[in-house]
């Protein structure tokens, strides 16, 4: 399985999804494949925020080498499943795929953890360094509940 994690900027919370989930995909043996990527191109080629470096490192998983890119049209191609971190970086898949787009392999990560809830995972960006934990939780969260369903 192919799986693209996707946020806004795809400095903050989609590569602390990427390092997770290839972590927990080592852990369990998997012969899956993760990535990330941002609808924005503000970021481009830039490392993971400092902040959720630091909490990955804390817990064992290194996103250090990770770089920043921007989603495109081609990922609905190269990817079985695409996880949206928010409503926003949800419209923002749709508007970028078009109006043939197939949207069946996107979608809210949240609802991996509860069904149809199309729940936003909070953009720590723009709060404290300890805004940071809540999100890895739940992405860590998330990332168990993937792991389960699709094992």
């Amino acid at each position: 399985m192919k799986i693209l994690m996707v946020c806004l900027g795809n400095i903050c919370r989609s590569p602390i999804a990427e390092g997770l989930m290839r972590h927990k995909i080592q852990q369990h043996g998997l012969d899956w494949e993760v990535t990330s990527a941002g609808t924005e191109s503000y970021h481009i080629g830039s490392a993971p925020h400092r902040f959720s470096q630091k909490l990955c490192h804390a817990n064992g998983v290194d996103i250090s080498m990770q770089r920043a890119k921007q989603f495109s049209a081609a990922d609905f191609e190269r990817y079985d499943k695409i996880y949206a971190m928010a409503g926003d970086v949800y419209d923002e898949i749709k508007r970028i795929g078009g109006r043939k787009v197939d949207m069946s392999k996107v979608e809210y990560f949240l609802n991996e953890l509860e069904e149809g809830s199309n729940g936003s995972v909070p953009d720590p960006w723009y709060g404290t360094e300890e805004g940071y934990l809540p999100v890895y939780e739940l992405i860590d969260r998330t990332c168990d509940a993937i792991i389960k369903k699709y094992k």
